[in-house]
């Protein structure tokens, strides 16, 4: 039985392809991977037990009763005190005590003296207490831990109430890091006997999964160590006060006990007290969602008013948060779109608790991978053979075992294994295969058609569908004129538009220099941003092509002026102040390799060459120059005659060491006034080259007055040269060629 060697190839190729893309692992096919992991959690949540965690919630209800937040420090305090003599073993706020509070009598009282005209009362204010003073003791004589949230700004150092001991390499590398934080009032935090991070690890899509049971906030000392910078989450704080414990241990791979095969790959797991925790490679606890829970919370004002029940608190860890809307603290967890922040912190630690985990292992990749090649391996390899009835049941067999098996490892171990990736790699492989003979002869049809439809005009695509033996494939050496286009100053008009603008004024501009080169029979090879890479001569054959390119050239220019007093308007109109669009052009005529460039599953009609870089050099020297079209010596002898050209210069390129003459294009048909200009132009630059600088000061000098307008940048920057020269004289052996400074 014969094989076809693209039957092998191409499914060995896709199963690559595959293994790559899972290897690295981009955001979208994380993405799916999650919503499988949503979807698990969706079909069996984590079944609630009392673990001894509660909520005090302070609701829209709790806010009806008790006034709008923030509350009066007194009335916290108040809260935190009845939890502690309720028996709560830790006591949690979800919220930051940032600023000193606005109602406390020395905030208030002056600004009743002076409102009432009573300056009495601004002295009552030293005779009373401090709101926030009185809250600070009520932290210190309660079991009360305190948060912060990280930020992308460097601010003061938070204080640590524990220690922190690592197995393992450093665990810094691999936490969350942040410069600084949103903390609260030093006095307040001196008071707790906790404070931990409020994040809670957003994935991209805003759902919350992976909470960070350690962050890093970088302290700006480069001898800083792990226990200055590793601090805990307010979930592992309330953990780590209501069992009196005073250390967080982390271990990392390379711990004893832990073998990462040589590598570092990050933390395994953490220890809090009694309780063991295992953490994937960031220092990050999955979320066994369970959902709300009613039982689980208690309204703030019931345990303000006394009307909580008498043992709901006893020997709990409390987490005081909000659900009101109005208070902005709501996140999409997997069972729930609008769940309390706070709601996060306490599942986490009743799982803890609970000892139920869900997790994945840095060898679940190494297995999902490994059945995604026999799978795909033996799929293509029965296909290959002719055996599709037999690749199709091997397939839906895969798909059985790798969903069924997948949800096994959820329910029974809390794994958390992906069945989609590789199930829709083998499906994408079989649909691949057995449509091959179809797409190869789709793909014989429109070769010419697909290939070059997007950079050659109508006429040449449909001269080459008829013969497409007049196209080689692959690459080959021919002469070619090519040409770089490139808008001059591009960033300034960038910064006048959003993405979308910018793409909307490129795509306006560019249609217009494409037209002009498609009209002369040219090709585009690419666009590059604000610029254009075309040539001319293949893939058929254009005798005149240099003529061609020139003629493309001061067309582009042409229609570069007249966007440049249309935009003019538009801008004026719009009581915008113009920002004149300008472009630079480069043409050298070459012999270049050219041909399809790339790989055999995307490639492009391009050429390549040493002539194919010297045309980019020039349309960057363009604006050195002072000219809109620089032209090298091949062009201008190949175009002829009918053309404006004005030899400008020697010149030695960046990166090659041979000189070569440079001429600028300018617009209209020689003429004899043209002819006698640029005898004294030519004289200008024979004096020049003959480091006679005042003669040729004077030549320069006189061509200018004689053609006033498209050279005047030019000679200014041939004035300055000389000047420079004069100053710094370039000896007897001389050539006249100068040294281009940059691209």
């Amino acid at each position: 039985m014969r094989i076809r060697l693209s039957a092998i190839l191409l499914p060995l190729a896709i199963i690559a392809g595959a293994l790559g893309l899972r290897a690295a692992d981009p955001p979208f096919v994380e993405a799916w991977r999650l919503a499988v992991f949503d979807g698990f959690q969706r079909l069996a949540p984590r079944l609630w037990a009392d673990a001894g965690v509660r909520i005090v919630d302070i609701d829209d209800e709790t806010l009806a009763r008790i006034g709008q937040w923030p509350w009066p420090r007194t009335v916290v305090a108040d809260l935190a005190a009845k939890l502690a003599d309720a028996g709560a073993a830790a006591i949690a706020f979800d919220v930051v005590f940032a600023e000193p509070d606005r109602t406390s009598p020395r905030a208030v009282l002056p600004l009743w003296a002076e409102a009432a005209g009573r300056p009495e009362l601004r002295d009552l204010a030293d005779g009373l207490p401090d709101h926030d003073a009185v809250f600070a003791a009520t932290l210190a004589a309660t079991p009360s831990i305190l948060g912060f949230a990280p930020v992308e700004a460097r601010t003061r150092e938070i204080p640590r109430k524990w220690a922190l001991a690592y197995g393992g390499p450093d665990p810094r590398p691999y936490l969350f890091a942040y410069p600084g934080a949103v903390a609260n009032l030093p006095a307040l935090e001196a008071a707790a006997k906790g404070i931990g991070s409020f994040g809670t690890g957003v994935e991209r899509d805003g759902t919350i999964r992976r909470v960070p049971l350690f962050v890093r906030l970088r302290s700006g000392a480069s001898d800083a160590d792990a226990s200055r910078e590793v601090y805990p989450s307010l979930a592992a704080e309330a953990l780590r006060v209501a069992q009196g414990a005073g250390l967080h241990r982390l271990t990392s791979v390379g711990a004893s006990g832990e073998t990462g095969f040589g590598a570092q790959t990050g933390l395994v797991a953490a220890r809090i007290g009694q309780f063991n925790v295992p953490l994937d490679a960031q220092g990050r606890v999955w979320l066994h969602d369970s959902g709300p829970q009613p039982a689980r919370t208690v309204s703030a004002w019931r345990v303000l008013e006394d009307q909580a029940p008498a043992d709901a608190f006893d020997g709990t860890i409390v987490f005081v948060g909000t659900s009101a809307a109005g208070l902005k603290d709501l996140r999409a967890t997997p069972l729930n779109p609008v769940a309390a922040g706070v709601e996060i912190h306490a599942q986490i630690v009743e799982q803890i608790v609970e000892g139920r985990f869900l997790s994945r292992p840095d060898w679940l990749d190494g297995v999902e991978m490994i059945a995604l090649l026999g799978v795909c391996l033996a799929v293509a390899a029965l296909l290959a053979v002719g055996r599709a009835t037999l690749g199709a049941v091997v397939l839906v067999g895969a798909l059985v075992l790798w969903v069924g098996g997948a949800w096994w490892a959820f329910r029974a171990h809390g794994l958390v294994f992906d069945p989609v990736y590789g199930a829709a790699s083998a499906l994408a492989l079989y649909l691949t295969q057995t449509l091959i003979a179809f797409l190869a002869s789709e793909r014989e049809r429109r070769q010419v058609r697909g290939a070059f439809g997007r950079y050659l005009s109508p006429v040449l695509v449909e001269r080459l569908a008829a013969d497409p033996s007049k196209l080689t494939l692959g690459g080959e050496m021919r002469p070619l004129t090519l040409m770089f286009m490139d808008i001059r100053g591009f960033t300034p008009i960038a910064e006048q538009f959003d993405a979308q603008g910018v793409t909307a004024f490129l795509n306006r501009f560019l249609t217009g220099m494409t037209d002009a080169v498609l009209a002369t029979g040219g090709t585009v090879d690419k666009y590059m941003g604000d610029a254009v890479m075309a040539f001319w001569n293949a893939p058929l054959d254009v005798p005149d092509h240099a003529a061609r390119a020139c003629a493309a050239a001061l067309e582009m220019q042409r229609r570069a002026r007249a966007f440049d007093s249309e935009w003019a308007r538009e801008r004026t109109a719009a009581d915008l102040a113009p920002i004149p669009v300008r472009i630079g052009i480069g043409l050298n005529t070459d012999i270049c390799c050219v041909g399809n460039m790339g790989a055999d599953q995307r490639f492009d009609y391009s050429a390549i060459g040493d002539g194919v870089n010297l045309a980019s050099r020039l349309e960057g020297q363009s604006k050195s120059y002072g000219v809109d079209i620089l032209v090298a010596e091949a062009t201008r002898a190949a175009a002829g005659a009918a053309f404006r050209f004005v030899e400008l210069d020697r010149l030695r390129v960046k990166g090659k060491t041979k000189p070569a003459t440079i001429h600028a294009l300018l617009p209209g048909a020689p003429d004899a006034a043209f002819a006698a200009w640029r005898r004294d132009h030519d004289a200008a630059l024979a004096a020049y080259r003959a480091q006679d600088w005042n003669t040729a000061l004077a030549l320069f000098a006189k061509a200018q007055s004689a053609m006033p307008g498209p050279m005047d940048r030019f000679y200014a920057v041939m004035r300055a040269r000389i000047a420079a020269l004069r100053a710094d004289p370039p000896g007897d052996g001389w050539d006249g060629v100068y040294v281009a400074k940059d691209k």
